[in-house]
């Protein structure tokens, strides 16, 4: 997350950087998934507590925003924002049907993400026969270097795999990200079409996915197909792979080539 520029910069002083400083307060709040006070807030968002005060204060206009005393937690607008995606957005359109009858085929909870930033965010999904045991909400980000986020990070350079690493250590977990291991994913994914990952993000969890290339072979998705693996072990999983890595290439090919 970009640090502050000084008082009296260019950069401080042009509405790009304002509209910056606003969207990194509302991902902060966005993450958090409670409400957070005023300064755990602006430490998060690398902003002092009286630029973040202000942008707090015109995004809890707009409804972006809600304060309740001395917290502040996302807003109702942010969920009309969220149908507004939905309503329009061709990839969930196309991928649903698809998403369904992989879900009835494997037995195991199917979704659809989508790449934001340094993170991927799920946009829509479908229980199987035997729901995962924690509830998982469309529009949850969650990391682009574990599970399925690989899917979605296999075409990715040195530099970027370098940015990821500092995003992962600005974001406070616990251990470094391992580039080395991950490089080793990555070339597996890019040599079998899928990647089956357990326990990676959640303990207990098993789930096979594969990228989503539209027509001009751009990578816009992932999906992922995931169960417990005390339930589906991961032979089982392993040997459904190939259904996952079909059902992501049907959805490409359904998509517009002009997207």
């Amino acid at each position: 997350m970009a640090v502050e520029a000084g008082v009296g910069s260019v950069a401080s002083s042009t509405p790009m950087r304002s509209l910056e400083r606003a969207l990194d307060v509302l991902e902060v709040l966005q993450r958090s998934g409670e409400p957070m006070r005023l300064a755990d807030v602006a430490r998060a968002a690398a902003l002092t507590p009286a630029t973040t005060s202000r942008i707090l204060g015109v995004l809890a206009s707009r409804g972006y925003v809600t304060t309740e005393g001395k917290t502040h937690r996302v807003g109702p607008a942010v969920l009309a924002a969220a149908h507004g995606f939905l309503v329009a957005d061709v990839l969930t359109r196309v991928a649903t049907p698809v998403l369904q009858e992989l879900a009835a085929t494997t037995s195991l909870t199917v979704s659809l993400y989508e790449r934001v930033g340094f993170e991927r965010v799920l946009v829509a999904r479908v229980d199987g026969a035997e729901p995962l045991r924690y509830q998982l909400p469309v529009g949850r980000r969650l990391p682009l270097h574990l599970g399925a986020g690989k899917a979605l990070a296999v075409d990715m350079d040195d530099d970027e795999l370098a940015a990821l690493a500092e995003h992962v250590r600005e974001l406070g977990e616990d251990a470094p990200l391992d580039l080395a291991a991950l490089r080793a994913d990555l070339a597996g994914l890019r040599e079998r079409g899928f990647h089956v990952s357990v326990s990676e993000r959640e303990v207990g969890i098993v789930a096979a996915s594969a990228p989503v290339r539209d027509p001009a072979g751009r990578l816009i998705a992932a999906v992922s197909a995931a169960g417990a693996v005390e339930k589906h072990p991961r032979d089982e999983v392993l040997g459904q792979a190939e259904e996952v890595r079909r059902a992501a290439a049907a959805i490409g090919r359904s998509l517009p080539r002009a997207r």
